[in-house]
């Protein structure tokens, strides 16, 4: 453009005027994509293994006073029942990764579950009072909503979270993953999910369900109790059973009543389920491929 004196001018495709009437066209630059004689081995004792082997006898050691750093215990597997769950909060509106597990001043604490679990969910708003970061035992008492999680953790009694559309969208962090599953949650529904976030809940062992009838979310009220009816059968077809999941649901006036969940679990997903979580699958595969031999 600078020779051309134009701001139009494409000198891949333009040519310039010189003063003696010919015309004047760039040639794109050329050369090879790769070195002809490709490209220098470096230094051998820098190279990788190729195929490095687990060394069981290396221990890793964490100071058990650090706040920052926590050896992570692997989550428990499916015992192979149908899921028993509370609905422990009901969140209105937009919900990202960063009200489920937010950043800032947390990030300190990523290698640190049990500290970073205290975040969870504190920037949701509870649809049944307005509040943010207010969840409801069942005799009223009202508690943050990480605290009461905690609680029932302590308690065994799993709990499930309903919330609207587009559920868990924004940055894809696996602590907002994480923490639910560490806390004791058992299912997340909603009216939508975002699509990573729906992805990091399977590989926690999580089962993220979608209202069929999104108007059943109406219905729902926290201490309600949602038990799955063919779990089990979804499980031993592999996610292949139509994509639908019944669920009972027990309002705490005794009222019972069944609504239709959609599940987009994978074979594979479905083993992590079963093993507890991805990590957990593939650490079983490894050690039976290795007793295998």
């Amino acid at each position: 453009m600078i020779y051309s004196g134009d701001m139009n001018f494409n000198p891949m495709t333009d040519s310039i005027k010189l003063s003696n009437g010919e015309n004047f066209k760039f040639n794109p630059p050329s050369g090879a994509d790769l070195p002809s004689e490709g490209f220098l081995r470096g230094r051998e004792k820098f190279y990788p293994e190729l195929e490095p082997q687990p060394k069981p006898e290396v221990e890793v050691n964490v100071s058990p006073e650090s706040d920052r750093l926590e050896l992570l215990e692997p989550f428990k597997p499916w015992d192979g029942n149908e899921i028993e769950t509370t609905v422990i909060l009901k969140v209105e509106g937009k919900c990202t990764t960063d009200h489920i597990s937010a950043a800032g001043a947390w990030l300190k604490y990523k290698g640190h579950l049990g500290n970073i679990a205290y975040n969870t969910l504190i920037g949701a708003q509870n649809k049944e009072t307005g509040e943010v970061n207010v969840a409801h035992d069942l005799d009223g008492e009202g508690y943050g909503i990480p605290e009461l999680m905690m609680k029932w953790k302590e308690e065994q009694r799993p709990w499930v979270v309903v919330a609207e559309h587009n559920y868990g969208e924004g940055s894809a962090r696996e602590h907002a993953a994480l923490q639910p599953r560490f806390l004791g949650g058992k299912i997340i529904l909603v009216k939508s999910f975002a699509r990573i976030h729906e992805t990091n809940l399977k590989k926690q062992g999580m089962l993220p369900l979608w209202f069929a009838n999104e108007a059943d979310y109406d219905k729902l009220s926290s201490g309600d109790v949602l038990t799955t009816l063919d779990l089990r059968d979804m499980v031993a077809k592999g996610g292949d059973n139509g994509g639908i999941l019944k669920v009972n649901v027990t309002k705490r006036n005794g009222e019972s009543f069944v609504i239709d969940c959609k599940h987009t679990m994978s074979k594979d997903q479905i083993e992590f389920f079963k093993a507890g979580s991805a990590i957990n699958y593939i650490g079983n595969s490894k050690r039976e491929a290795a007793n295998a031999k």
